[in-house]
């Protein structure tokens, strides 16, 4: 199979931040069309708040503010509108507004996870059943793409280790893995060999467990946009967007380290850890300053992301720079 590498994607696919600005108004009138016509609808009646609109959707039901949360006057979220319409989701193009245009038709309910691997409770859960009993926070976080772009995103979500529990991982367990959809009929992304699909990542158990990991179901408050990586999707703050597996549909507990489709198809741009580290230059970008959307001047790049003082212990001993 051919895989077309990340340095062969010519910088020009990936969409510039004032063309972007450029298409907003065409984006939110699409946007607009596809939450009327399909990405609204309501998927847990215990936890999504049945039959109550919200400006963008549907409403989230009991969302509690988590003190793990950035406080607003530590950083400034950015806009609905920035979030979901500026995106990496290479499912459904390269191009940064191409998933708010194309998105609306992939169906997410009924979804199911399937748990497998060295964990005592295998099966295929529903969301329900993933949602059954969980608590969801509001938790506003710092993201940090590769490319060198920053957002801030208030996610709705809940700590990977109330899924990790449910599973009941055997002590063989090291690693787990996250794997995605792939749906030819309403990702027109997969049709190209950008990379090899379906689109996989991996964290450590300890990293997984860690109380900032999160899977996020909302945003703002509201059922998450297809976009984003509806209904399920992994949001670890500390490491690099592209580690944030969007619309999962299985996950693995392993005892070796698993590969990460970007590991996989450009090793020498892409490790297994993807920790923000600014000392350490992408071989085509540095890594040290970041461009917040919304924004024109640029940002020093904090070291993972500004949460070093909450993960850096996972990592004492290793080398980060050998271990990117």
């Amino acid at each position: 199979m051919l895989i077309k590498k990340p340095a062969d994607i010519p910088y020009s696919e990936v969409t510039d931040h004032k063309l972007y600005v450029n298409r907003r108004d065409f984006i939110r009138a699409a946007a607009g069309v596809a939450a009327a016509g399909a990405g609204v609808v309501s998927i847990s009646e215990t936890l999504f708040a049945a039959g109550q609109p919200a400006p963008h959707g549907r409403k989230l039901d009991g969302v509690k503010k988590s003190p793990l949360s950035l406080a607003p006057e530590q950083e400034k979220a950015n806009t609905w509108d920035q979030i979901t319409s500026y995106n990496n989701y290479y499912e459904f193009g390269t191009d940064k507004d191409s998933p708010s245009l194309v998105a609306n038709k992939l169906k997410t309910e009924p979804w199911s996870v399937q748990v497998e691997g060295e964990c005592a409770k295998k099966g295929n859960y529903s969301l329900d059943d993933i949602l059954k009993g969980v608590a969801l926070e509001e938790r506003i976080y710092r993201h940090r793409c590769v490319e060198a772009w920053s957002m801030v995103i208030p996610w709705v979500g809940f700590p990977i280790s109330e899924l990790i529990k449910k599973a009941e991982p055997t002590a063989k367990a090291k690693f787990i893995e996250f794997t995605t959809l792939v749906d030819y009929a309403t990702m027109p992304g997969v049709r190209q060999p950008v990379l090899r699909w379906p689109y996989v990542e991996g964290l450590r158990l300890d990293e997984a467990m860690h109380p900032l990991a999160i899977l996020a179901v909302g945003l703002y408050g509201e059922v998450l946009p297809k976009q984003n990586g509806a209904p399920l999707r992994l949001v670890v703050p500390w490491k690099y967007g592209f580690k944030g597996a969007k619309s999962i549909v299985r996950i693995r507990f392993t005892d070796r380290q698993p590969m990460n489709s970007w590991q996989e198809s450009a090793p020498q741009e892409y490790g297994f850890y993807s920790n923000v580290n600014p000392n350490v230059d992408h071989p085509r970008w540095s890594q040290a300053s970041e461009r917040r959307i919304g924004e024109f001047f640029k940002r020093k790049t904090l070291m993972f992301n500004g949460y070093a003082d909450q993960v850096q212990g996972l990592y004492a001993g290793l080398d980060l720079k050998r271990n990117y």
